[in-house]
């Protein structure tokens, strides 16, 4: 058994994985937010294709071979939000959005590796040990040559990835755990180990307190999505309260940027809970905007002052809307949405409940807390692999 999970491809863990839905370099911010709100997926990825475009701003650096078409990164809404909330954005949304998809792309070396179907599962769990976030892998398609010829003859900005009559789809740590725990068993006993024995609680965590103001939080916003964890929020004796997760943000909406430079971090964790934006939340917001001039991001978003406005008002981007990605941050109906709520876990958990957990809740993390509430620290899918790798290293 252990010999035949050790024989496992890359392509083997891609079995019904949808295609990727992509993002021109060319493209701009405007019609990243475009594809994040008309996508399944909380990421959307950008690629430099010559057949694409001729002139991407981004050289031949990184190609291979005689590849045409390279995925170059990845985005989310919440690398969206994080843009929109710096001061000269907040001036002008409009003028932002108008911006290339590059000044938002993240500049992290090997966020997205490129691999062979052939690969090793050992291979692909290096990759993601070395910092690779995703793992691009070519698949076959059945696209039919017409809609083939018909793709490659109008282009546009976002769409299915094809090179020469091939598609793409990724891999996620998420995907390697969920493989690993299929075969659980064969890691026995190291499963039903504590994660304080197993020494992966990790206690370099990013915490902010809980009456901090929102916009304080940005920075580490943007380096918990990097990391794929979380921003913890506690109170003055350090006891865990919630959590600002850029899981939570990126199935939100761009609007969010407003209630980050206006609201405190208690007071955001509500805005984004499930089931919206409270209408007194709604409400501060607003005023808040008014008081600090931004009156270009209460034109642009058509945040209004009136509640009742508020709940009735279809073209408000505020209101329950009628279809998109903001429907799945308001009405909740398209999939499941996270809340503000942190997952938690305590030292004396084994390794394999906090697997399931993490999976559950389709997060890469689990807070480590004290039965007082003390946070204690984080233990990730990444310290996870790294447990399993080191087994498998035994296996061979």
């Amino acid at each position: 058994m252990a010999v035949s999970l050790l024989a496992h491809v890359v392509s083997d863990l891609c079995l019904g994985k949808p295609a990727l839905r992509s993002l021109t370099v060319s493209a701009t911010v405007a019609d990243a937010l475009a594809a994040l709100k008309n996508s399944d997926d909380n990421f959307i990825s950008v690629w430099d294709c010559v057949d694409h475009s001729a002139n991407t701003g981004f050289g031949d650096e990184g190609r291979g071979g005689d590849d045409e078409c390279r995925c170059v990164g990845k985005l989310c809404m919440v690398d969206v939000i994080c843009y929109l909330c710096k001061d000269e954005n907040l001036l002008s949304p409009s003028a932002a959005l108008k911006a290339p998809v590059s000044v938002i792309l993240p500049k992290i070396p090997g966020l997205v590796m490129h691999v062979e179907p052939s690969s090793s599962l050992l291979e692909a769990i290096d990759l993601i040990l070395q910092g690779a976030q995703n793992l691009v892998v070519p698949i076959q398609t059945k696209l039919s040559s017409y809609s083939r010829r018909k793709q490659l003859q109008n282009p546009s900005s976002t769409g299915p990835t094809i090179h020469n009559g091939r598609e793409f789809c990724w891999l996620t740590q998420e995907d390697v755990i969920r493989f690993l725990l299929s075969s659980i068993g064969l890691f026995s006993p190291i499963p039903a180990l504590s994660i304080d024995a197993l020494g992966i609680i990790t206690n370099d965590i990013l915490a902010i307190d809980y009456h901090s103001p929102a916009s304080s939080a940005v920075a580490a916003i943007t380096r918990s999505l990097a990391e794929q964890t979380s921003v913890a929020v506690v109170d003055a004796d350090g006891c865990l309260i919630g959590e600002i997760s850029p899981f939570t943000l990126a199935c939100c909406d761009e609007t969010v940027a407003a209630a980050i430079a206006t609201l405190s971090c208690g007071d955001l964790m509500a805005y984004v809970d499930c089931g919206g934006p409270p209408e007194d939340l709604v409400r501060v917001v607003n005023a808040r905007l008014k008081e600090k001039n931004l009156e270009g991001m209460l034109e642009e978003f058509n945040i209004l002052s009136d509640s009742s406005s508020f709940s009735s008002d279809e073209e408000s981007m505020l209101s329950p809307p009628r279809s998109g990605r903001y429907s799945r941050s308001m009405s909740y109906s398209a999939r499941m949405v996270r809340r503000a709520e942190a997952i938690v876990c305590h030292p004396k958990s084994s390794l394999v409940a906090v697997m399931i957990q993490a999976i559950a809740h389709r997060v890469n993390y689990v807070w480590v807390i004290e039965d007082d509430c003390s946070l204690v620290g984080i233990v990730t899918f990444s310290d996870m692999l790294k447990v399993f790798r080191k087994h498998l290293e035994t296996m061979g």
